[in-house]
């Protein structure tokens, strides 16, 4: 197949990829044109037994649990599905925030079902973009040509359905997922068609090869950089340059708007008074970890001299010149961050091995096990008790059989199970009944109820 987009969006039951689940899971495939290629996919996976979704969740989506349990897939056949008609070779996955929304599910979903979690990422010419960070670096850029919408109160705001409502585009159903993918395409033709060189750009920067020649730590060079964790009246855009080496190969950026002298004033403040106004807080995120494999919106500064460019991010040369000279002047301060980002977790730890997937990558011998555990049918599943080496994986494999394929389940697992799902409820349980109490449509707090009772 040749290389082709496959725009997709999912709605889960919360916001914690480790812990809550995909319920609708909807997608296009398009040509490099951003022309359809086949039918759209709209699924809906199977609520499991063991998690209760958020009301207030289900109250935007009005998808409920027992809708998926009357039209869904179970998790296994989802997964198995997708990576074989959706993540084909030379698929670039990508829609709107699905980086650091949506791709985490998926990798989350992977893991639990015994399928590999980062294959539909890279694997034979597979790769993944967002064009929510192309939308930030385009109306901080190259804004000319579309609309772009703002706050009541007057802030910036890259909303995909006002975005979509103020350039035409039609968009009847927020939080729909196929409705929100055919957004997402319409925004990326936009792009496309008003500022063609720039969304080139970007797209190949989803090779963090290509983000490497840019952001590098053996010739520090201030670059362009938009990201959510930047100021909105700024529209999401700084000038940065590498300060030291992060976590996992990351690189540490400063934000060359600020003065280190006013953000070493800050850090002093936070450690003689850590209640005080102007303290740690508000360092963050001056001081940016910069992921080079979540396709960041970087540019080089050269993009800044032509079309008002300074003017638009609220900068001039001669400002970061100056802070960047002053940087440099203090090469403890990079060490003093790289030992703090060093010392801390990327991830909590775990509490069940279902959201374990970062705690560590599976030896050959346990990739092997896990590859025969996905391959082999119902009836052999219930004999099948291997060897891992790695602690996560019998629990694991324990509780991907209670969701999926309960019939396999000899009755000391169907005890081990039932013991671990009821209490996994019961610690949901408080959140879910608070939550409950908040939504306003009586069907779907109805709908809501009896679910509860019936797990309960």
């Amino acid at each position: 197949m040749e290389q082709n987009f496959f725009f997709y969006d999912l709605e889960t039951s919360g916001l914690r990829p480790r812990e809550d689940r995909i319920m609708p899971f909807a997608g296009q495939r398009t040509n490099m044109n951003l022309e359809p290629v086949g039918e759209p996919v709209n699924i809906l996976v199977k609520m499991t037994e063991d998690a209760l979704p958020s009301p207030l969740a289900v109250n935007v989506t009005h998808i409920t649990p027992q809708m998926t349990l009357q039209d869904g897939m179970s998790e296994a056949e989802f997964c198995e599905y997708v990576l074989e008609n959706v993540f084909a070779p030379n698929t670039i996955a990508l829609g709107y925030n699905t980086v650091r929304f949506d791709d985490e599910f998926m990798r989350a979903i992977f893991w639990r079902n015994f399928q590999e979690p980062y294959e539909f990422e890279w694997k034979d010419g597979r790769s993944r973009w967002d064009i929510l960070d192309a939308v930030r670096l385009t109306r901080a850029l190259r804004p000319e040509g579309i609309e772009w919408p703002f706050t009541e109160d007057g802030k910036p705001t890259n909303r995909l359905e006002l975005i979509t409502k103020l350039n035409g585009i039609s968009h009847e159903h927020a939080h729909d997922a196929l409705a929100d993918v055919f957004a997402t395409i319409a925004v990326a033709r936009l792009i496309h068609e008003k500022q063609p060189k720039l969304f080139d750009y970007l797209l190949k920067m989803r090779d963090k090869k290509e983000v490497k020649k840019l952001v590098n730590l053996d010739n520090k060079q201030p670059f362009v950089y938009a990201s959510g964790r930047y100021e909105s009246k700024y529209n999401k855009t700084t000038v940065v340059v590498p300060l030291t080496a992060g976590r996992n190969g990351n690189v540490i950026v400063y934000d060359l708007r600020y003065r280190l002298g006013d953000v070493l004033d800050a850090i002093k403040l936070y450690k003689e008074n850590p209640e005080a106004d102007g303290g740690r807080k508000s360092v963050y995120p001056i001081v940016k970890e910069l992921c080079l494999n979540k396709c960041p919106a970087v540019a080089p500064l050269g993009v800044l001299e032509s079309n008002d460019g300074w003017e638009k991010i609220g900068l001039t040369r001669e400002q970061v010149d100056e802070n960047l000279k002053e940087l440099l002047k203090h090469p403890e301060f990079a060490e003093q961050v790289r030992t703090e980002y060093e010392a801390r977790p990327e991830f909590p730890k775990a509490t069940e091995p279902e959201g374990a997937l970062y705690d560590g990558f599976l030896d050959d011998r346990d990739r092997n096990l896990v590859g025969l555990v996905r391959g082999v049918d119902t009836a052999r599943l219930a004999d099948l008790h291997p060897e891992f080496n790695d602690e996560r994986l019998p629990e694991l494999l324990l509780h991907y059989k209670g969701r999926n394929f309960p019939q396999t389940l000899s009755d000391t697992e169907s005890e081990e199970w039932e013991k671990y799902r009821r209490a996994r409820l019961e610690k949901q349980a408080p959140k879910f009944l608070d939550e409950l109490e908040k939504v306003e449509d009586d069907f779907i707090k109805e709908e809501l109820k009896l679910y509860f009772q019936s797990l309960i």
